[in-house]
């Protein structure tokens, strides 16, 4: 499951819809907004994105993250538009067999977004807006 969408992200939901009877854990991460970021108050954040790419890129790694941990699903779900502090931006769960290849997976998942979905963040704080640039991972 890959969703692009500017409503609150249905948490239950999705963990409901990963797992199965084969699945010995499923591992989560939930990104939201925080307030604070380089020494600075942030009151809100407004993420964009090139939903279609998006869509493309997550859906690869989605794939890539099946195939190269052995895992039974992943869903990833993101956010785009006005968010205020505390708000949810980014979910992904992974079911698998054992845990161990579902924190890798759900590791990999968060890493590969931050590098290859065309999703642009921008802060807003009492010194000015201020764009997010991308993670760099190992």
């Amino acid at each position: 499951m890959i969703k692009i969408q500017r409503e609150d992200i249905d948490i239950e939901g999705i963990l409901e819809s990963v797992k199965s009877p084969a699945s010995g854990g499923v591992v989560t991460f939930l990104g939201t907004v925080r307030d604070n970021a380089k020494g600075r108050s942030v009151a809100k954040m407004s993420i964009e994105v090139y939903e279609a790419m998006a869509v493309t890129q997550l859906e690869a790694i989605r794939s890539e993250a099946l195939e190269k941990f052995g895992v039974h699903e992943a869903a990833v779900i993101h956010r785009y538009g006005d968010l205020e502090v505390g708000d949810n931006i980014v979910f992904i769960a992974v079911a698998a067999g054992h845990r161990e290849e579902a924190f890798k997976a759900c590791k990999y998942v968060i890493d590969e977004l931050k590098q290859r979905v065309p999703i642009w963040k921008k802060e807003t704080t009492p010194e000015g807006e201020f764009w997010v640039e991308g993670e760099k991972h190992e």
